[in-house]
């Protein structure tokens, strides 16, 4: 073969590769282009293999010229994917001595973890997990819990109306679920209802609009305070350890009577005294009572055959407790730093 020869092919290569250039499109096309003219098996590759079969003093010429088609072919190449906005030069295009990244391990979030601990210790007691809407209409939401017309938690600055006859509501509490579970069945009933809850409050330290609660409620025939209190011992003597303590205070709610409010001893002073509990040594965590016989007769219940008892608690509260937070607005911040502690 002569050095004649071979610009003969050069200059036919260099001819289809402009032409192929030009009618590529996008990414997948330039690429394809590569492969055929630049890559270790295209035809830029072949034309250096013809290198060998020039006589020796025409090598030099031949290797002049197929360097020259190199050089413009990858320039040419280069300046497409510029315009592409894709550059691919292998020499840049990904470094492949760099560490790689390390996955993120999500994790379960703290009211999950807590919420999932409170269900686990009720239903070792024989307690069953109900769930019901959180759209609810007023009657479940207040009526059929003996919460009369001009009850304060009726008022529009606690409850999220989402309907301009103020009949339908978001759920402030999950005792509506309560009522849905005794109209289905005949007692006994022994129940837990988790769920999310709302209200109208500004958030701050201790409150949020949007909230997480559990509500239990035992009926049957025989069922007093004591076991009330003996079912609240127990759970915060299982979440919390043998040294919790709990009391009991005189309250009102509509739906039980007698009605009181349970405390915990600090968590954070060991009942001491702290800013968290406002120096009393105990927190507040939610309402509890014997069910009211006009709950009873709105799901009809006999209220002389039957008695019960129910209790709240908010999830959130439980939480700041067990894990010592001063603030219920970090668990909603979905603030890395913090949530990665748990």
């Amino acid at each position: 073969m002569s050095v004649e020869t071979l610009k003969a092919q050069i200059n036919t290569v260099e001819t289809a590769f402009k032409s192929s250039l030009e009618k590529s499109a996008g990414q997948d096309g330039l690429e394809a282009l590569r492969i055929q003219f630049l890559g270790r098996k295209g035809a830029l590759t072949d034309l250096f293999k013809l290198l060998g079969s020039l006589p020796a003093e025409e090598k030099r010429l031949g290797g002049q010229a197929l360097n020259q088609l190199k050089n413009l072919m990858n320039q040419q190449f280069q300046d497409r994917m510029n315009d592409l906005g894709e550059s691919r030069n292998e020499q840049t295009f990904f470094d492949f001595s760099l560490p790689g990244d390390v996955g993120y391990v999500g994790r379960i979030h703290p009211i999950s973890t807590i919420l999932r601990e409170i269900k686990s210790c009720f239903t070792s007691m024989g307690f069953s997990v109900r769930q019901g809407p959180e759209v609810e209409t007023e009657y479940y939401n207040f009526d059929a819990l003996n919460i009369s017309k001009g009850h304060p938690a009726r008022d529009m600055q606690d409850t999220l109306f989402i309907d301009e006859s103020n009949e339908i509501v978001l759920r402030t509490h999950t005792s509506p679920v309560q009522v849905h579970v005794m109209e289905s069945q005949a007692p006994p009933v022994r129940i837990i209802a988790p769920g999310r809850c709302y209200r109208r409050d500004t958030p701050d330290a201790t409150h949020s609009p949007v909230f997480h609660q559990v509500e239990g409620l035992c009926v049957d025939e025989g069922v007093s305070f004591a076991d009330l209190k003996g079912v609240i011992q127990t759970f915060a003597k299982r979440m919390f350890g043998s040294d919790m303590k709990i009391r009991f205070r005189p309250s009102f709610f509509p739906f039980t009577e007698p009605s009181a409010e349970y405390d915990f001893s600090c968590m954070m002073c060991k009942g001491k005294g702290c800013r968290v509990c406002s120096g009393t040594g105990w927190v507040e965590i939610s309402g509890a009572g014997m069910v009211n016989p006009a709950v009873f007769k709105s799901v009809g219940y006999d209220p002389e055959k039957y008695t019960g008892y129910a209790f709240g608690m908010g999830v959130e509260r439980i939480a700041m407790l067990v894990y010592e937070v001063h603030d219920i607005r970090l668990f909603y911040e979905n603030d890395m730093r913090f949530l990665k502690q748990f």
